[in-house]
């Protein structure tokens, strides 16, 4: 494992950190979040085993239950004083100072500790920061830390780069987590503010390296076909990793893992992407499959449900999934399974096509990615929801019904898609 030092500190931090927002789980669907407890905590303890020595998790991860369940079991056996535990005040709920300190208890309490290592305040963008100064959140900050009760303090950012360089300015933070990857290169605090915050001397953490998966696994014909042409062969995580830490302002890169083969792969990684070690032809490679992303994607959702749930039951990153899928896949492939998805096996029974939206707002206030959801639903409608998907679905509705066998089937296939 390389080890990556903390400004202002001697502290050393695992160049690869385990993001706990996608914890494998039980139940699948965003709005069911129940942890596969048994696989996890051994995911979590052979990465720690090999040298990972930094969580993250959050107040709000799978619905609350991702702190409880570091604090019940990972973190026994002597392994919280294997690694630094990092979690975040949900900032997008106070609307009172007394919240500070009730939730801060309740999260110490969820994770069995009197100290927090590394606290945040979680997914800040302008707006949220100035709600909570007028709360009197830097006074509370500063006496969390005259206390004790944490040892270092920043906080994690989505939102538009100038009111990233404010923020940063208006507190003496230790560190900060933002969004980058070979995307996003110029997006939300972008490299911009990669730099600025690596100059003030603070750490900058990396999420959404592979932006939720997005850049890995599956990826669209063209990119494969750019990789392949590379000198030197490497899987698209490979790639994508090795470009985020290149640069040497990241401290380190985080990564929701929850695969036994995808822990492998960034823990080899992790031990051998040094700074500043990519070519200029990698560069080269990075930028054309960069170019072809800009070219492909629709919507930029990287998956984390944050806008889950929909009060309409609109399952919203499968509908993003299957519009982005659309245009860089199969076009039958990704109708078919949006009409699935959304026409026929969905969790009552009952279609739920994106106009069945009732125009509440609540998704595109809670969105990281301040992507406009209404607006991209139309665009959905136009192009995955036409009459001809959804009267093919309202017949296979009909179908299924009536024919016992085939909704018994279904109904064991949805049950064994869950269990995974």
């Amino acid at each position: 494992m390389q080890y990556r030092t903390m400004p202002g500190s001697d502290e050393k931090l695992s160049a690869l950190g385990y993001g706990c927002l996608r914890l494998p789980t039980f139940v699948g669907g965003p709005a069911s979040n129940l942890i596969d407890k048994e696989k996890a905590l051994r995911q979590i303890r052979h990465a720690i085993d090999k040298g990972v020595n930094y969580l993250d998790t959050a107040y709000p991860y799978h619905l609350g239950a991702s702190e409880s369940f570091l604090g019940e079991h990972v973190l026994k056996d002597g392994y919280r004083e294997k690694v630094k535990i990092a979690t975040k005040l949900p900032c997008m709920i106070i609307n009172r100072s007394e919240s500070f300190e009730e939730i801060f208890q309740n999260q110490l309490n969820k994770l069995h500790v009197d100290t927090i290592d590394y606290y945040l305040l979680h997914g800040l963008n302008g707006i949220t920061w100035d709600k909570m100064k007028n709360l009197g959140i830097r006074d509370f900050m500063d006496r969390l830390k005259d206390e004790k009760r944490i040892r270092h303090m920043g906080f994690s950012f989505h939102g538009r780069k100038e009111d990233f360089m404010r923020i940063v300015d208006e507190y003496d933070w230790e560190f900060v987590q933002i969004q980058f990857n070979i995307i996003d290169e110029h997006i939300q605090a972008g490299i911009e503010g990669l730099e600025y915050a690596h100059k003030k001397g603070m750490g900058v953490i990396i999420m959404e390296p592979l932006r939720g998966g997005s850049l890995v696994g599956k990826i669209p014909a063209e990119v494969k076909k750019i990789y392949d042409s590379a000198v030197v062969k490497r899987s698209p995580a490979d790639w994508a990793l090795r470009w985020v830490w290149d640069h040497p302002g990241v401290t380190m890169v985080l990564s929701g893992m929850n695969v036994d083969e995808h822990i492998e792969e960034n823990l080899r990684i992790a031990g051998e992407a040094l700074p500043l070690s990519l070519t200029e032809d990698d560069k080269k490679i990075i930028k054309r499959v960069r170019d072809k992303y800009a070219e492909l994607l629709q919507v930029g959702c990287t998956g984390c449900a944050y806008c889950m749930p929909c009060p309409a039951g609109i399952d919203i990153p499968a509908v993003f999934k299957n519009l982005n899928n659309y245009h860089m896949f199969s076009k039958t492939e990704a109708l078919l399974r949006h009409m699935e998805y959304m026409g026929i096996e969905t969790p009552d029974g009952k279609p739920r096509w994106t106009n069945s939206c009732i125009n509440c707002g609540r998704c595109e206030t809670k969105c990281p990615q301040s992507i406009p959801v209404r607006s991209v639903f139309k665009k959905v409608r136009k192009e995955l929801e036409h009459p001809v998907t959804k009267g093919a679905a309202l017949a296979a509705r009909i179908i299924i019904k009536r024919i016992p066998k085939v909704e018994a089937f279904l109904i064991w296939r949805r049950r064994k898609k869950s269990s995974v």
